[in-house]
């Protein structure tokens, strides 16, 4: 298998692709928009389903049929937005082949709309995702971006960390079965500077280097 970490946009490339959601698989915020406009959900909606909300609500409806909320908010309690969560970890497949949307829950929303995620929360929902990526992806290759760089409570995580979490995980599960042939995290640009990709670079090949046990 081959990973690979680059700087672009990781709607360009030739791949299924993942996106982050919250528990609850909002689309919309408080404003009507969606949670946030810089968001690659926020892309995910304008660039693959035309800004047309009620069509990718309808996709992840069916996309979590057989998936089993943990509990239903109140209307009172959540004026706006879905109320029924799913675990953390859920995933969501979107689309049609060549090219899946793997949408996974990895961080919570408040009654506030304030979405936070823990290192506990990513790395939950990583293993949700490696699961749906081998059940569904086919081997192939796989586009993610990095997930977790803009919210609440994961902000004490720098994204060179961030990028070594995701490393591990996706190691250590390959490990037990193939997840895809390649991995591609592709990081925004601006985001590039504060990676140290000579020392991910590093990481990574410790990591793969490591005895099978």
């Amino acid at each position: 298998m081959t990973v690979v970490i680059e700087a672009g946009d990781v709607f360009d490339q030739p791949a299924h692709l993942v996106v982050g959601f919250c528990d609850t698989f909002d689309t919309l915020s408080a404003g009507g928009r969606v949670i946030n406009d810089g968001t690659v959900q926020a892309q995910l909606l304008d660039r693959r389903y035309g800004g047309d909300a009620p069509r990718l609500d309808t996709e992840l409806t069916g996309a979590l049929a057989s998936a089993e909320p943990v509990m239903r908010e109140e209307r009172a309690d959540k004026p706006l937005g879905k109320l029924a969560r799913y675990p953390i970890g859920t995933v969501a497949v979107l689309g049609a082949g060549p090219r899946l949307v793997f949408g996974v829950a990895y961080s919570r929303i408040g009654n506030d709309y304030v979405a936070a995620s823990s290192v506990e929360d990513l790395w939950q929902g990583l293993g949700g995702l490696w699961d749906a990526l081998r059940t569904h992806a086919q081997l192939e290759r796989v586009a993610m971006p990095l997930v977790g760089s803009g919210l609440a409570r994961l902000g004490y995580l720098d994204r060179d960390s961030l990028l070594r979490l995701i490393l591990i995980s996706f190691v250590s599960r390959s490990r037990e079965n193939v997840i895809c042939r390649e991995l591609r995290v592709v990081i925004r640009p601006e985001e590039l500077e504060s990676v140290n990709m000579q020392g991910v670079s590093a990481f990574l090949g410790a990591l793969a280097s490591e005895p099978h046990h």
